[in-house]
């Protein structure tokens, strides 16, 4: 269209009657008129096709509400269901669709990721025993500025029993490897797993896991809070003082988590080391 109305600008100064061109076209000659008139704005005469949507709405919002929307939101930065009931308490009538709209075409709204998988909640257990909950964590550590290896690490919230290892990849395979042989070497059965929403603990993992799995909130890393004081222990008292290499690790793992399981004491359960718990649930079920 931006040709064919240049086209026209064109027929109409080289002489050319305004009616004449206009059924050359299939026009009316009011509309060559308008793009006449136009072309003087537009370089080359290429008029381009506007949109025909209106500027203005008969029930858009006033300026002075959008403006109240937006140092509500920024006030406190609450979410829009909050802005929305605070507007109402200053007797604004105002529906919540349209606050919503309003921090969505300023970008203030936060959307969720389509990319993220929905995970329905599950209930955080009570630890009253050893593998009533065990928290999953993985420890990155750089070998230069392009590689990594990873330590993976495992820990029960009651008795505090700890495992840990050392792999070159990551992965929801090496996770199912791990938390195998976590098992092998664990006293007591894992009821519960609760992990963060790493792509090593995604669906894969879950599905082939003989225990149940639960995730954390995003963005809370408190929900795995014995795990990540783990990963600190670990990393100040063991890998600090290895070098980053898989085998010289894990052997150094073994060595500490024999100390961490079996001598070293945990002021979290009252200065006992967690295989006398371990130890002591087992004989109270005998």
């Amino acid at each position: 269209m931006p040709k064919v109305r240049k086209d026209a600008v064109h027929m109409v100064m080289q002489g050319h009657n305004k009616e004449e061109v206009g059924r050359r076209f299939g026009v009316g000659s009011s509309t060559i008129h308008k793009w006449v008139k136009k072309a003087g704005t537009y370089p080359y005469h290429n008029i381009p096709t506007l949109s025909s949507k209106p500027k203005h709405h008969p029930k858009q919002l006033s300026d002075e509400i959008v403006w109240k929307i937006f140092k509500q939101r920024l006030a406190h930065n609450r979410c829009a269901e909050v802005v929305h009931r605070e507007l109402i308490n200053q007797n604004i009538n105002i529906s919540l669709s349209s606050v919503k709209r309003t921090l969505d075409r300023e970008g203030l709204l936060k959307k969720r990721s389509l990319w993220k998988r929905y995970h329905p909640p599950v209930d955080r257990p009570y630890p009253v025993s050893p593998g009533d909950l065990v928290e999953l964590d993985t420890i990155h550590i750089m070998i230069n500025k392009k590689a990594r290896i990873y330590v993976f690490t495992l820990i029960d919230t009651y008795s505090r029993w700890a495992y840990a290892k050392c792999y070159k990849k990551i992965g929801s395979k090496i996770t199912v490897t791990f938390a195998k042989e976590a098992q092998k070497q664990s006293p007591f059965t894992f009821d519960m797993f609760q992990s963060d929403h790493g792509p090593e603990f995604g669906r894969w993992f879950i599905d082939r896991s003989k225990a149940n799995h639960r995730y954390t909130r995003v963005g809370k890393p408190n929900d795995n809070a014995h795990i990540e004081r783990f990963n600190r222990t670990l990393q100040e008292e063991c890998l600090d003082k290895v070098k980053a290499n898989p085998k010289e690790i894990n052997c150094a793992l073994k060595k500490y988590l024999s100390y961490y399981n079996n001598e070293r004491l945990h002021l979290g359960i009252n200065l006992k080391t967690p295989s006398q718990l371990t130890t002591q649930s087992v004989q109270a079920i005998d």
